[in-house]
């Protein structure tokens, strides 16, 4: 057996207020999604590998941990040749959501607003703010065509980190189609498209020399020209008419929006107005989504609008100071022989809304006693003989 005891390279364990913090993060933002008509649903994690690769979620497709076959069918596979696998880890929420949908549709109301908050898996190379495991919290909305949904992201997401401490976040905004205008401005052939976009999604890391070289090097020096010359007026780029609507229907938080017309967003399923995330305090967006109206169709046969919006938690979760739970939270701390009591006295204690944690008394109880009060409890009361209720118990502070 191995004596590596740390979690595979990629991945995290979580102590007790860490994890505290997250699901408190995560239930606030869920609530108010909840309030705004929003239904939670859930899925596997694990979704057939086809419908993984099946060339709609871009460079993530390329990153799928794969299950292998089991059993007769992994020996056959193995001696015949064929694909080993046949699931996979999802990459992120949406491919199982309008797998979800497709299947699930007849059960649904028409238009279906969906919340789903899961962990999700990508086999990219670990670094600072990047891990190989992590939660995303999603909401969608299936079979609404109108710029209300996007409006209705936009706003409950808003909101959403508002309530947690967030009022600073941008929104950074495009779309699809106007972004394969300007590519195709620039003189790349539409069968080029993706591969233009996959350079200019590079702009925030290698700066706009950089993308301008890559596209050279790809295209030829006319287009490197003229992206050397787009890219020097962004400053001065005007919201598009097409966008205008998502301005004025939001009112005054339109100020959060930036029009940002080389925002690619990596998935391939894309078809509309797409948005990223931004906050001053992180190095990389908080969050993302946009209109990906073929999607369902590939699975259902009929083409359904949707457009969805995605919070990524790990990165969020740096961002916030939540408040302390005005739950009272206590230690009994008892001698071997008076379990009965202390039960009960717990059970009283619950019932007047606190949390309470039973403890042995140990020969060394101030290290006890230091150690919970650095994981979220604030006072302590020795059960001894003669002690048969709470009322008779005296709590002192922790710390």
């Amino acid at each position: 057996m191995s004596s590596q005891v740390n979690a595979p390279r990629g991945m995290r364990d979580f102590l007790p207020q860490e994890k505290l913090k997250r699901e408190q993060l995560i239930s606030k933002v869920v609530q108010g999604y909840l309030a705004r008509g929003f239904q939670q649903i859930e899925t596997p994690i694990l979704e057939d590998l086809g419908r993984l690769t099946s060339g709609q979620g871009g460079d993530n497709e390329k990153l799928v941990f794969k299950v292998q076959k089991r059993g007769e069918e992994f020996e056959q596979a193995l001696q015949a040749g064929d694909e080993l696998a046949d699931l996979g880890l999802r990459f992120d929420l949406t491919v199982p959501l309008t797998r979800y949908y497709a299947s699930n549709h007849a059960k649904l109301p028409r238009v279906f607003k969906a919340i789903q908050t899961g962990p999700v898996f990508r086999a990219e190379r670990p670094q600072k703010g990047r891990y190989r495991q992590f939660i995303q919290c999603d909401i969608d909305i299936i079979g609404d065509a109108s710029i209300l949904a996007e409006l209705e992201l936009l706003s409950a997401s808003l909101d959403a980190l508002q309530s947690i401490g967030i009022p600073d976040a941008t929104i950074r905004v495009n779309h699809r189609e106007l972004l394969r205008e300007n590519i195709a401005a620039l003189g790349v052939a539409e069968s080029d498209a993706l591969s233009a976009m996959i350079t200019i999604d590079k702009l925030d890391k290698v700066g706009s020399v950089g993308v301008a070289k890559e596209l050279g090097d790809k295209f030829g020096a006319e287009v490197a020209d003229r992206a050397t010359a787009w890219l020097s007026t962004l400053s001065e780029a005007e919201v598009p008419e097409q966008l205008k609507a998502l301005w004025q229907g939001l009112g005054a938080k339109s100020a959060r929006l930036r029009f940002d017309p080389t925002l690619v967003r990596g998935m391939g399923y894309y078809t509309g107005t797409i948005f990223e995330i931004e906050h001053p305090g992180s190095s990389s967006s908080i969050g993302g989504g946009g209109r990906y109206d073929g999607m369902v169709g590939k699975w259902l046969g009929t083409d359904v609008p949707a457009v969805g919006i995605s919070l990524g938690i790990e990165r969020i979760v740096d961002l916030v100071q939540l408040e302390e739970s005005g739950l009272e939270a206590v230690v009994l701390v008892m001698d071997a022989g008076s379990e009965s009591t202390a039960l009960e006295i717990q059970q009283q204690l619950i019932a007047q809304g606190m949390r309470v944690r039973i403890e042995l008394r140990p020969k060394n109880l101030k290290a006890l006693l230091e150690q919970l009060g650095h994981n979220g409890f604030n006072s302590f009361a020795i059960v001894g003989q003669g002690v048969t209720q709470a009322g008779e118990l005296e709590f002192k502070p922790l710390g």
